[in-house]
């Protein structure tokens, strides 16, 4: 089979040929027909996350059919696979219903193998069935940045305020349920991106501006989706008392200290670490009572890197799915 091969952190992707998975218990082997592009796996390729898997194949929002093993779908069933592919069950944390946190969970495309190919291996436990409402490349999105993004806009709380930080794949598909919800959202983007300010109030928000502007209205609680630590206190600056500043990613640049008094009002900061099945099977029936519809721009498997590159310049609207 085709796939995008990552030999060493810090290099682009090599186009390689492997020998198609076989299925073990309760796997399956799963026909890739999309898969998006997360910036995870930036973090992934560039070396931001350590640990990965030795020539790992990158890639864990995928969507494809079943040809072979398990007993959980039918042969050609269409599943979805995020980025939680096991965890122990065993754990403090497994066993209180916080599997997310798993002290020895793996992940999809990170140690274990992705969806960056024509075929991927998946522990039939934790996949999902697809909504039948979504074609391939638009369900890809919600298998991470939709389902990150629910499980941030759940922990931040029930506040009629939102503000989003960083508006990309996750963003984009939050501010669709926010504003279902009855929510306001409030998008900040980077200082002087007129364009993804229009997409923002494309989506749903009733304010766009840069992350150097405070929004017209203090916020109930904010969600900080770009890899920026400076923006926690811009955040933590932007709420009112008693609000909550969500922090969506897997790695953040360091955050810079900040007065007390930014804090003091008893503001939150906290971070929202993987997903839990649950919160798969709520947002994926959730989804298309929205409807949350996604925006993509598809790119073929072989051009994995240049996908990488516009998600790390921040040159894609909404999020980049690749198409074997």
């Amino acid at each position: 089979m085709r796939a995008m091969v990552l030999d060493e952190p810090g290099r682009p992707l090599r186009a390689a040929k492997l020998p198609a998975p076989e299925a073990r218990a309760e796997q399956v082997v799963i026909e890739v027909h999309a898969c998006a592009v997360c910036r995870t796996d930036l973090h992934v390729v560039d070396g931001e996350l350590p640990n990965a898997k030795r020539q790992v194949v990158p890639g864990h929002q995928i969507v494809g059919s079943v040809v072979a093993g398990g007993s959980r779908f039918p042969p050609g069933a269409r599943v979805g696979v995020p980025w939680l592919g096991w965890t122990c069950g065993k754990c403090r944390y497994c066993l209180s219903g916080r599997e997310n946190l798993c002290v020895r969970a793996r992940f999809t495309g990170y140690q274990l193998d992705g969806g960056f190919a024509d075929y991927t291996l998946a522990d039939e436990r934790y996949c999902f069935a697809v909504p039948a409402a979504y074609a391939d490349a638009q369900a890809a999105p919600l298998l991470c940045a939709g389902l990150i993004g629910y499980r941030s806009l759940v922990v931040a709380g029930d506040g009629e305020r939102v503000g989003l930080y960083g508006f990309g794949a996750s963003a984009h598909i939050v501010a669709q349920v926010a504003r279902w919800q009855g929510r306001r959202v409030f998008a900040f983007t980077r200082p002087g991106d007129a364009e993804g300010q229009r997409f923002a109030r494309d989506q749903g928000a009733l304010w766009a501006g840069g992350s150097d502007k405070a929004p017209p209205d203090e916020l109930d609680a904010a969600i900080v989706f770009a890899p920026v630590g400076a923006l926690v206190p811009a955040a933590l600056g932007a709420v009112a008392k008693g609000g909550t500043v969500v922090c969506a990613g897997i790695h953040m640049t360091d955050i810079p200290s900040f007065p007390y008094e930014l804090l003091w009002g008893e503001r939150v900061i906290r971070s929202v670490a993987n997903l839990t099945r649950r919160d798969g099977e709520e947002f994926l029936k959730l989804a298309p009572q929205v409807p949350v519809r996604t925006e993509i721009e598809e790119h073929p498997l072989e051009d994995a890197n240049e996908a990488l590159d516009r998600v790390r310049s921040g040159q894609v609207r909404g999020a980049a799915v690749l198409v074997p």
